[in-house]
């Protein structure tokens, strides 16, 4: 390995491109921890370390939005208003006719569509800054005392706040288009990445605050037996969670034979791979948003009435009907984001116009139906794992005692994103090294 590391690092281009990849990283991490000029710092901490309410709210959406919510900066919202964008385009482009025709015009109808995307990534960050804070920063009473006028934030700095929340979104937006220009990998990704690694050593210190190094351990800590199985349950987690995203269906292809000449063309034997996971982490980041923000609702009328409390109740992580709902809303999640991005008569089609088909079923709708049939139940499987991942967190923080923010890295959303982004940082390397003629870094020497 370290001599793999090794010819990386010899090569002028691809060091450099590591090298600018890493300061764009740098540059990230440093806009992290510069806060909003109105925020009082010893409030604001205070409010962090709260349990429960909207501060859990905030802590579960800074995981999948390179984000630290509850930690007022110019990096606030994180990159979340560009993913949402990104999301809302997606979906609008297999519905709506001139979006779906942008998408199939290539190149330049892509770009077109990432320039709106940008717009609407401003639209959405000028309304969350603004909720974020006025519903947030004012009335949970974290600003200044020296901001204030009659108990209230003028407009002015309320803008103020607004605006530079934007730009600080806006130049994550860039931050992420440089490193896919200049670096390696994807910007976006790394970014959402980052933020994920970053909590981890506040993690660890968090556990080790919780262990006590004897058999049993004392009351309310965790003992070695624990550790140890915390440890291991970790090592299967990663390893399950590499094995599926890694997993695919292998439909053998045939292609026809062309004769040019004396030449004969074609007739090779090849497999048409088809992801078990073909959703990603999608169906997490639905589902969590949908259950996230209905419990905060009921968490703020729950005084009001019992009917109200007992719904609040259900909605609580560790909640058994929570459990439930969170399942099944994955399941219905997978298979709508797999029915937008995976379309088996366009495949079916391409396979027919390159004189490529499938051993025992004719080209056109009789191949489609037989891709969409193993896509529904490839599908399933991949349901299953998300649900389970997703729970995972839940069940060792109740069953264990431990803390959902040490918990959080034995799955969920966060776990998932690493990993993909992880290998996709790897093939990225390996396709400069192949290039070279050297063997990639997960190949055995």
């Amino acid at each position: 390995m370290w001599e793999k590391l090794r010819v990386v690092y010899s090569i002028p281009e691809l060091r450099k491109k590591i090298g600018l990849t890493l300061l764009f990283l740098a540059i990230y991490r440093v806009g992290w921890q510069i806060p909003l000029p109105i925020v009082d710092q010893a409030s604001m901490t205070a409010f962090a370390q709260q349990e429960g309410g909207i501060n859990a709210v905030l802590q579960k959406v800074a995981v999948f939005s390179a984000s630290q919510l509850s930690n007022a900066t110019i990096f606030g919202l994180g990159i979340m208003p560009y993913i949402s964008a990104s999301i809302i385009f997606q979906l609008l482009g297999s519905v709506w006719a001139p979006l779906e025709q942008l998408q199939k015009e290539g190149e330049s109808g892509r770009k077109k569509i990432n320039e709106y995307t940008r717009y609407a990534t401003l639209v959405l960050c000028l309304g969350q800054s603004w909720f974020y804070v006025s519903k947030l920063l004012v009335a949970q009473g974290l600003i200044k005392s020296e901001f204030l006028v009659d108990g209230a934030l003028p407009l002015g700095w309320h803008v103020v706040a607004v605006l530079t929340m934007t730009c600080g979104t806006i130049f994550l937006m860039w931050l992420g288009e440089q490193i896919d220009e200049f670096g390696i990998g994807n910007g976006i990704s790394l970014l959402i990445m980052a933020g994920i690694l970053a909590h981890m050593p506040g993690a660890g210190v968090e556990l080790l605050e919780q262990a006590d190094l004897s058999l049993g351990g004392a009351p309310g800590k965790l003992g070695v037996e624990q550790l140890l199985v915390l440890a291991a349950m970790f090592v299967a987690v990663v390893f399950g969670v590499v094995f599926i995203t890694l997993g695919q269906r292998r439909i053998p292809t045939q292609s026809a034979k062309h004769v040019r000449g004396r030449r004969v063309y074609g007739g090779s034997r090849q497999y048409l791979p088809l992801r078990v996971n073909q959703a990603g982490v999608m169906p997490i980041i639905f589902a969590s948003s949908l259950l996230l923000f209905p419990a905060m609702i009921f968490g703020q009328l729950a005084g009001y009435s019992r009917v109200f409390q007992t719904i609040n109740d259900a909605l609580q992580p560790s909640s058994y009907a929570y459990s439930l709902m969170y399942v099944a809303m994955i399941y219905f999640f997978c298979y709508f984001w797999t029915a937008i991005t995976f379309n088996p008569k366009d495949m079916a089609e391409n396979l027919k116009n390159f004189g490529t088909f499938i051993p025992g079923y004719r080209p056109g709708k009789r191949t489609a139906d037989y891709l969409e049939k193993v896509m529904v139940r490839i599908t399933y499987v991949g349901a299953g794992f998300l649900a389970l991942v997703a729970i995972i967190p839940t069940l060792i923080s109740s069953s264990m005692g431990v803390s959902y923010s040490v918990a959080s890295f034995y799955g969920g959303t966060g776990l998932l994103i690493a990993v993909s982004v992880a290998f996709d940082l790897v093939q990225k390397i390996d396709s400069h090294l192949v290039m070279r003629n050297y063997r990639g870094l997960l190949e055995k020497s």
